[in-house]
């Protein structure tokens, strides 16, 4: 990467997100940005960028934490500091890459001395470095979720604790905090999409001039890295004395109750939860009028802050899309709009708001759809945009019934006599999923070692103690009872005299802790004639959804195959994004004959790679099926062979049997035999239908099925 950034005043378009760095940048107290958009959109670009533009930060002479001079922190590790001279450094941008460690965030206390000395010694970690910075959390969305407790903990309180059996380090953690994500491979939780102050929605441009110009810069950057930023070093210079003077400006900025009013009524009408939206909304409408070189908050200011605080918060469930409606917005605001002479002060720039033109270095109020405004690929990873955009995803689709045809001849499907039931000869169109309910928790038997998670149980950093061990490596987590225990023999040997516990380091033990994991589920959902011929996919739609909410809480990844016709097919790799799962599912079409045995062999082979690149991440395989098989010779031998060969490698199964009418011919039952799994029908899978439900998927499925057929 070249050593000279690029700059920030080059970048092509996206104003909502230049905007919204600008007014962190001025009011740090706003809580951060969180950019959300599809890959190759100049996320990155644009936050190295405005590292330069921020003001030089005066610093404690050798103080690791960046204490103000001014104001130095009286709990500073590094303190006191009233003997230390002053110096002044460029602000900096930290990294804090995915596959962070607890102790690279917050930092390290060194257990041994701290408990044979006394004394703290405080390795700082990332968060230390960051203060009166830039924290920039790229994929933020990938992050384990405590880590991401810790960070927006720290951003919100301004603060870093680390805590080790008793002995504690705080130091100060002020920083612009900024998260991008690209939202097909996962979502944040709901509870900590509500930490970040603002969020943007970052797209590729579709206007070609738009387009030729982003090329262009970027291969003159390329070219010559420093000239370029010459030709922008007077745009740069300007912004940053303007940033300057709205900072100098924000604490004269005045809220008037007529303004309050109508922040609390945007947020009552939209029925976000708490007061933070309240809060974040006030300090970005007072940033927004220093931007603009005014003391008083006007309407534009709360519209504009409401379309920047607010879309994130709507969410009421991982389906929907992040969004506001603004005809509602300027029906709130206009019911509350405040009284005229609340803001007697006159624009001093009626022409240079907050947008500067298209290529200024602001954002106004959020271009409309195929203006570009909010778009353009600067980085090194830009490329040609998808088709779809954020609004255009889908949302949680309401259930569709429809009246059952005739049933199909249900000896001939058993026995693949015939390869096509009535209702199998053609596509038919994707039908819309049943409403969703709470599930009983499946789970993978054994004790696992994956990511953290909300399902099965597993060996991880943050749970119930059951155990110690020597360390492995750093030691993160302290037995003190079992360290104590292990040095308490050696002290007359070592020739203890004072009060003091002679410990080394061959006595520490680290505490084994237990806690749940998150899993891949694998959905294998039959997608045939056979289950269209009763009409019953929008309840097994249904059913699929509810079990991808289940897994989207669980923190669980999934994925999806589906088989129909004459083949199976991967409907969706591995992903984290429950929200991709869901559009999957909403235009899954049905109709054709029912290969069962592809699909249970499609699985297994992305189950065979998937363990090479995760191994730790157990599976758990969910088909959903009636258990007929058609099509080719001796389909139900070959649907046996296929789940036998699965259930031998002891991958943990659950058949979901969507078989109805008055026949039942049991053949899931079958199927989960070979898998070695469970069989679960529908009415089973729901919490509130049933008082238990097997939580070893695998070791019990034999008793299950004899109990069904009892």
């Amino acid at each position: 990467m070249a050593s000279v950034p690029y700059p920030f005043t080059a970048v092509v378009g996206m104003s909502d997100m230049r905007l919204s760095l600008l007014l962190n940048a001025i009011s740090p107290a706003i809580g951060g940005v969180l950019v959300r958009g599809e890959k190759g959109t100049a996320k990155s670009t644009i936050v190295r960028g405005l590292t330069a533009l921020m003001p030089d930060v005066p610093v404690v002479t050798g103080c690791r934490f960046s204490c103000d001079p001014a104001a130095p922190d009286p709990a500073c590790p590094d303190g006191p500091h009233e003997t230390y001279g002053s110096e002044e450094r460029p602000a900096r941008m930290v990294e804090l890459p995915v596959g962070a460690s607890e102790d690279r965030l917050v930092g390290a206390l060194d257990i041994e001395r701290a408990l044979s000395e006394g004394v703290k010694a405080f390795e700082p970690g990332l968060l230390a470095d960051a203060h009166r910075g830039i924290l920039y959390v790229d994929e933020v969305n990938l992050l384990h979720d405590h880590l991401v407790d810790l960070l927006l903990d720290a951003a919100a309180m301004g603060a870093s604790y680390v805590e080790r059996e008793g002995v504690s380090v705080r130091h100060a953690a002020r920083f612009l905090l900024v998260g991008t994500m690209n939202p097909e491979e996962g979502e944040l939780r709901p509870q900590l999409l509500d930490r970040f102050g603002l969020t943007v929605e970052v797209a590729a441009s579709r206007e070609p001039d738009q387009r030729v110009e982003v090329v262009r810069r970027r291969l003159a950057y390329d070219t010559d890295p420093a000239g370029f930023a010459a030709r922008w070093a007077a745009e740069e210079g300007e912004l940053r004395e303007r940033i300057a003077a709205a900072r100098a400006l924000l604490p004269d900025v005045v809220l008037g109750d007529a303004v309050l009013r109508q922040i609390a009524a945007v947020c009552a009408a939209f029925e976000v939860d708490g007061m933070r939206a309240d809060i974040v909304m006030a300090r970005t409408a007072s940033a927004l009028a220093a931007w603009a070189g005014r003391t008083a908050v006007r309407e534009e200011d709360v519209r504009q802050a409401a379309l920047l605080a607010l879309p994130h918060r709507r969410r009421r469930n991982p389906f929907d899309a992040p969004g506001l409606d603004e005809d509602k917005l300027d029906q709130v605001l206009e019911e509350f709009g405040a009284d005229e002479d609340d803001d007697p002060e006159p624009d001093p720039d009626p022409d240079g708001g907050p947008e500067d033109g298209p290529d200024g270095p602001g954002g106004g109020q959020p271009p409309q759809d195929g203006d570009g405004g909010t778009d353009g690929p600067q980085g090194e990873d830009a490329q040609a945009p998808h088709d779809q955009t954020p609004h255009d995803r889908p949302q949680l689709p309401e259930q569709s019934p429809a009246p059952d045809p005739a049933p199909a001849d249900p000896k001939a499907q058993s026995e693949g006599a015939r390869e096509e039931a009535p209702g199998e000869g053609g596509e038919k169109a994707a039908v819309a999923a049943g409403e969703p309910f709470r599930t009983r928790r499946l789970d993978v038997p054994g004790l696992g070692e994956g990511a953290d998670g909300r399902r099965s149980r597993a060996r991880t950093a943050h749970g119930r103690t059951t155990g110690a061990r020597r360390p492995q490596g750093t030691l993160t987590k302290l037995h003190l009872a079992a360290t104590v225990q292990a040095a308490a023999p050696h002290q007359v040997a070592r020739g203890r005299r004072g009060p003091g516990l002679l410990v080394r380091r061959d006595d520490l033990r680290e505490a084994v802790r237990e806690g749940r994991e998150g899993n891949l589920v694998l959905f294998v959902v039959d997608a045939s004639g056979s289950m269209a011929a009763r009409k019953r996919m929008s309840a097994v739609k249904g059913a699929v959804l509810s079990l991808l909410l289940d897994a989207y809480q669980r923190r669980d990844k999934i994925g999806m195959i589906t088989f129909r016709g004459s083949e199976a097919a991967l409907a969706l790799p591995p992903t984290s994004s429950v929200e991709a799962g869901a559009a999957r599912l909403e235009s899954l079409p049905t109709g054709g004959r029912t290969p069962l045995s592809a699909g249970l062999l499609k699985a297994h082979e992305v189950l065979r790679v998937e363990r090479l690149r995760d191994a730790s991440r157990r599976p758990l395989l969910v088909v959903v099926t009636d258990g007929r098989s058609t099509g080719g010779p001796e389909p139900l031998v070959r649907t046996s062979r296929a789940a036998r060969l699965l259930g031998a490698e002891g991958v943990a199964s659950v058949v979901v049997d969507c078989e109805a009418g008055p026949v039942r011919l049991g053949l899931a039952g079958e199927l989960a035999r070979d898998l070695q799994g469970t069989a679960v029908t529908l009415d089973e899978l729901r919490a509130d239908r049933v008082t238990a439900l097997v939580r070893d998927v695998r070791g019990q499925g034999t008793n299950h099925i004899n109990r069904r057929a009892a």
